[in-house]
């Protein structure tokens, strides 16, 4: 539970804020199974589905922005507060652009979905139980302001980002020995690139967790030690 505010409007403000955020989370979770499972499944209909929800994470996100600047004009909140407030409207960002890679994939599966099944599809499966879960385990991290749970999500996401790499080989290869399926090998090629932005939205949703719940900023800390 969060500390009790002095002003019980602002705590009212922010637990607004911040359940309109674990909606956009519930609604971008739930547009990327529809793509995906519209992806395997090779139902049409689920990755429509997964098109139209699009519009209400869309509104959400503007909702968000609008309560978030409404809360900093309101109470100019400082220290952990203010932390609080900035991470909900910065975790609305990444959950908006999970939304997007769930239209890019639905929209590919369709395609897809026209022509006999690639074999090759099998390889979205493993992509799609790491970055779901790291979207899962992302969102924990910010509700529980589990700073070790967000530490996490860093190494998982160079994990999914070799699976990324690994599968676009593969896939470059089978588009040399079968050229007639070249188009079906690309749209794979990008849903895989597609899931691994979803690894980077988590990522960064973990990282603005524990900014919000420690106040320590861990982004391009890896870039840094590299540098040194």
């Amino acid at each position: 539970m969060l500390p009790k505010h002095i002003l019980g409007t602002f705590d009212e403000a922010l637990a607004t804020l911040r359940n309109n955020v674990l909606m956009m989370a519930s609604l971008a979770a739930r547009s990327l199974n529809h793509a995906l499972n519209g992806l395997a499944q090779r139902d049409d209909d689920l990755c429509t589905t997964s098109i139209a929800d699009d519009e209400e994470i869309d509104q959400l996100e503007k909702q968000v922005d609008k309560d978030g600047i409404d809360v900093l004009l309101r109470f100019q909140p400082v220290a952990s507060d203010l932390r609080r407030v900035v991470s909900a409207m910065k975790l609305s960002s990444n959950l908006e652009r999970m939304g997007d890679q769930a239209v890019n994939i639905a929209r590919k599966a369709r395609k897809l979905n026209q022509h006999p099944l690639l074999p090759e599809t099998e390889l979205i499966e493993p992509m799609r139980e790491v970055a779901m879960q790291m979207f899962k385990d992302s969102v924990d991290a910010y509700v529980r302001e589990d700073v070790e749970l967000g530490r996490g999500l860093r190494a998982r996401d160079k994990v999914l980002d070799e699976m990324n790499a690994n599968a676009s080989r593969r896939l470059i290869e089978r588009m040399a020995q079968d050229p007639e399926q070249l188009r079906g090998y690309l749209n794979l090629m990008f849903i895989a690139r597609h899931l691994e932005r979803v690894g980077d939205h988590a990522t960064n949703i973990a990282e603005d967790a524990i900014y919000a719940a420690a106040a320590e900023d861990i982004r391009h800390q890896d870039s840094l030690s590299a540098s040194r």
